[in-house]
């Protein structure tokens, strides 16, 4: 996920040491508004993989309404006059999308992302929550970081989860969580319950997959940040993962492999249930 500075030759890309989505430095958190959001109880076409049930039901999420937000979009780079543009984030501006990061070998972050976010929802959906995503392709542009936690926000929904991968220096590895600090007038109210998300997340996250804790950024595996307008404007509980450095061979490897796409979907569900139970 790329947070952050001037884009190069004018495209926000984020594969530069420390430039991936929300991570260490020069992130932008989300392109131009774009493709509405998916219908909740839908399955978006061109996902990918065909997920089954994880671990044991609880029914802690049935009726819950939680939104998926998959960063970035596939058309996003070759759009940069609509995701460089800036847009209000409560405490300053921020460019409207970036366009991710990538691993050595091309597979874009973009693409991870929208594919976790679907094994995601169809095993939520499984476990009877609501689940809306803030886009519905791959190919569009955007949404806008301030239409993504709009999303949310309009739903009023019990919990968000925005999806990234890192593009920090190679030499990093791990997963971690950012969560919002209070912005006055925005997020204050939702700021508690997103710290016990992030945990769940947390916790979830590295028992399921056993990515390790980040190794460049924050502490055991959580990150604080109020310069991303997705968490500034939630008024919902509301948390980003990075779940590994896509620029670390290791890493890399991991988050391009299907199988192990259904694992990390198969354990933010866990951290989904541990939350609401």
């Amino acid at each position: 996920m790329h947070q952050g500075g001037p884009a190069v030759a004018g495209i926000a890309l984020c594969l530069g040491a420390l430039a991936a989505c929300g991570g260490s430095s020069g992130k932008g958190d989300a392109g131009a508004p774009a493709s509405p959001p998916t219908a909740e109880g839908t399955t978006p076409s061109g996902a990918t993989g065909a997920p089954e049930g994880a671990g044991v039901k609880t029914g802690a999420l049935r009726g819950k309404v939680i939104v998926i937000d998959p960063g970035h979009n596939g058309g996003n780079a070759s759009h940069p006059s609509e995701i460089n543009k800036q847009v209000q984030i409560g405490n300053g501006t921020k460019e409207c999308d970036t366009a991710g990061a990538s691993t050595a070998a091309g597979y874009n972050e973009h693409a991870f992302t929208w594919d976790v976010s679907n094994r995601l929802s169809r095993l939520l959906r499984e476990e009877g929550a609501k689940v809306t995503l803030t886009r519905k392709s791959d190919t569009g542009v955007g949404p806008c970081i301030t239409e993504r936690a709009a999303i949310g926000n309009r739903l009023h929904a019990d919990a968000a989860l925005s999806v990234h991968a890192d593009g920090a220096a190679a030499s990093g590895h791990g997963f971690h969580i950012i969560e919002p600090i209070a912005v006055r007038g925005h997020n204050a109210g939702s700021v508690p319950a997103s710290l016990k998300l992030g945990k769940a997340i947390r916790d979830a996250y590295h028992s399921g997959t056993g990515i390790v804790y980040s190794t460049y950024l924050g502490e055991k595996a959580l990150d604080r940040r109020d310069d991303l307008g997705g968490l500034n404007l939630s008024t919902v509980p509301k948390v980003f993962i990075e779940c590994g450095n896509m620029r670390n061979p290791g890493d890399a490897a991991k988050l391009s492999n299907a199988a192990f796409r259904q694992r990390i979907a198969e354990s933010l569900v866990e951290g989904f249930e541990s939350y609401f139970s």
